[in-house]
């Protein structure tokens, strides 16, 4: 089976323990079924991973990433950079700012 997930290729290549996702939108359903008004809608803080760096080095050996591509996972409010590539809007973050993984 194929899905979204399987059929979404970024171009983009993090470095180092950093991660690109793909913020879920603010439309989304969340887990639950439960639909949240625009009024009260914050930032969201739950997306899917689209690529992942290398992982960092620390005593001059890299630490992998404990991350892969398809995962969702949950990230802190205000974390990252965002950015725009063919149209779009991916955020990237450092690994440490990645709270949980969803549904694992």
């Amino acid at each position: 089976m194929t899905t979204d997930r399987t059929k979404m290729k970024v171009n983009l290549r993090p470095l180092a323990d950093r991660v690109v996702l793909r913020p879920m939108k603010e439309t989304e359903q969340q887990r639950g079924g439960l639909f949240i008004p625009a009024s009260v809608r914050e930032k969201p803080q739950q997306g899917d991973v689209v690529a992942v760096g290398p992982g960092r080095y620390e005593k001059g050996v890299r630490v992998p990433m404990e991350l892969s591509i398809g995962q969702t996972v949950l990230y802190d409010r205000y974390s990252g950079s965002e950015v725009t590539v063919n149209d779009k809007e991916y955020l990237i973050i450092e690994e440490s700012t990645i709270l949980a993984i969803v549904g694992e």
